[in-house]
């Protein structure tokens, strides 16, 4: 039987966080904070089975890279305070195959975020033991684009 589990969470430098490290983390990558020039390594964290970054047709093609984009997010918030996105984790139904998670996942973000201006990045996790808890994390930013691509 599945397990539901969400949680939700705001992504801000008044909470001493930053995007950037928020998708190093779950892309488990490196990436380099232009805001703070802070280097967030995470190429050693295990369990990732995927990722994607989603846009809306409006967002500029180099945000494609989830560096470029959260960096362009914390360049777009210039209070000390900001809030800069959000983060979703969600269990993932350990019934369903790896392809129709990404599935699921995939169309949940589409039609909710992107659907509605929205950026997103996503990815899945499954620590080990494979299969015992597939989650899904979600970076969202906070404010959506126009047709024009401004914030």
């Amino acid at each position: 039987m599945a397990i539901y589990h969400l949680e939700v969470k705001m992504v801000s430098r008044g909470a001493g966080r930053s995007a950037v490290a928020a998708a190093a983390y779950l892309s488990c990558s490196r990436m380099l904070n232009e805001y703070d020039g802070v280097q967030h390594d995470y190429t050693r964290k295990q369990g990732l089975e995927w990722r994607q970054v989603f846009l809306p047709a409006t967002a500029p093609a180099e945000w494609l890279d989830r560096e470029t984009l959260w960096n362009a997010v914390e360049e777009t918030e210039t209070a000390k305070d900001s809030r800069l996105a959000r983060e979703f984790v969600a269990a993932l139904p350990i019934e369903l195959s790896r392809e129709e998670q990404i599935q699921l996942l995939q169309d949940f973000i589409k039609e909710q975020f992107v659907a509605d201006g929205m950026c997103a990045d996503a990815a899945i996790h499954d620590p080990y033991p494979p299969g015992h808890n597939p989650h899904a994390h979600i970076l969202l930013t906070v404010r959506p684009l126009d047709e024009k691509g401004k914030w």
